[in-house]
């Protein structure tokens, strides 16, 4: 079984998308829509049960969670920091984004 799926689960006015199955650049769009057809509403974003994510995911949900908060749950060390570095906190960890257009402009 090949591509994404996507689970909406409501709880207490709180949307949760459990996702399954590989994210990349590709499906990460349709990621992308569900959150766009969400807006204004709280969201979970629940990557526990993928079996690949790639790096190009991160690129294209970063517009979306620097636009809005977004918690995210399941995510590896590794994807967290990518996060981070583009400047989407993860919520499991207080430090800023590492590079800062302040720190890129002042070196």
């Amino acid at each position: 079984m090949a591509g994404l799926q996507i689970h909406r689960e409501e709880v207490a006015g709180r949307i949760t998308l459990r996702l399954e199955g590989i994210l990349d650049g590709r499906t990460a769009q349709e990621v992308h829509a569900s959150l766009a057809a969400l807006r204004g509403q709280e969201v979970v974003l629940d990557f526990t049960h993928l079996r690949e994510f790639k790096d190009s995911a991160v690129g294209v949900l970063t517009r979306d969670l620097v636009e809005r908060p977004v918690e995210m749950r399941g995510l590896a060390t590794h994807h967290e920091r990518m996060f981070r570095y583009f400047g989407v906190g993860t919520g499991s960890s207080p430090r800023r984004a590492y590079y800062t257009p302040e720190d890129i402009l002042s070196a």
